[in-house]
């Protein structure tokens, strides 16, 4: 099969496009053939070797999380699911070695749910992981928002932020989301409050808030929390999903955890319209090196997403 591939860390450079050898499918997993996989920032934060120190790499290594596809044959323990089911996925293990960029997966059953009918396949291949990020942290994370809530996010307009948005309002919550000038119409459109970053958020928060906000999702980090403790009322509580340093501030960090319950929840709230994708780009597999460039380069309004479907 085609594929994307690593043998050693680095940067973009090191992915090589070309043929791997077919996933066996185990007792617990489901051969997907990958129509589209998104581009995720762990990806390439994986590929420069960041989580190391928590993730065995077995080299040479196939990148990616998310897909969307169509099951080729489930496991003789996995009565879920059927040849010709469209399914997505948040295909992560503990260790890297069997992504999401290549022509065919052997995912674990725990990882896939079926696919939103309304979404296309590029669509649906970016909500897996962003989307569990954004419906785990808000649930779990802050245990749950609700009518009186006034939410803070940061980042509301990128990859976990938008999703998160359209949750908290779905939920009931008032939504303050943090993002540039550009990205403001966007945010309107999803429901929230925009406010610019940069010096003076705090103050802009509280004119919005005079009396604070009661719970906080952050997807900075660093400067953004110590924006969340200012702006927080009594009794407030924070979550971040991009820095643990939030539990020395009495806060949760949450790292996003494939979850099959979570994973169809989501996949019917987009059939119910509260959640959608917005694509930014697409590109061929084999121009992965690109895609993960232009994720690295900063925050396109939209998900990045690679067609594997037409791998050449």
């Amino acid at each position: 099969m085609k594929a994307i591939s690593y043998r050693r860390y680095g940067g973009p450079e090191v992915l090589e496009f070309g043929e791997r050898p077919m996933p066996r499918t185990g007792p617990d997993s489901v051969l997907v053939k990958v129509v589209a996989a998104a581009v995720n920032p762990v990806d390439w934060k994986c590929r420069e070797g960041r989580l190391d120190p928590v993730l065995d790499a077995v080299f040479p290594v196939v990148p990616g999380w998310d897909l969307s596809g169509v099951v080729v044959r489930p496991g003789v323990s996995v009565p879920e699911f059927s040849e010709g089911d469209e399914v997505i996925g948040y295909v992560r293990e503990d260790f890297l070695s069997r992504g999401t960029f290549a022509e065919y997966v052997a995912a674990p059953v725990r990882t896939l749910a079926r696919k939103p009918r309304n979404l296309g396949f590029e669509e649906a291949a970016g909500l897996p992981l962003a989307g569990l990020t954004a419906y785990q942290v808000i649930t779990q994370g802050l245990g749950g928002v609700g009518r009186g809530d006034t939410v803070l996010i940061h980042a509301a307009a990128g990859g976990v932020g938008s999703p998160a948005v359209q949750l908290a309002r779905h939920f009931g919550a008032r939504v303050i989301g943090t993002g540039s000038e550009s990205s403001h119409e966007y945010l309107r459109a999803l429901g929230a409050e925009p406010v610019a970053y940069g010096e003076g958020l705090a103050e802009r928060v509280r004119a919005l808030a005079p009396d604070g906000v009661s719970a906080v999702v952050d997807c900075v980090g660093g400067d953004a929390l110590e924006v969340s403790v200012r702006v927080l009322a009594e009794g407030g509580r924070i979550a971040s999903v991009a820095d643990p340093g939030v539990a020395g501030l009495g806060g949760r960090y949450l790292f996003v955890r494939p979850n099959t319950a979570d994973l169809y929840r989501l996949s019917e709230l987009a059939e119910e319209e509260v959640v959608s994708v917005r694509v930014a780009r697409v590109f061929p597999l084999e121009r992965t090196a690109e895609a993960h460039r232009l994720s690295q380069e900063g925050h396109p309004q939209g998900k990045i997403v690679v067609s594997v479907a037409d791998a050449g």
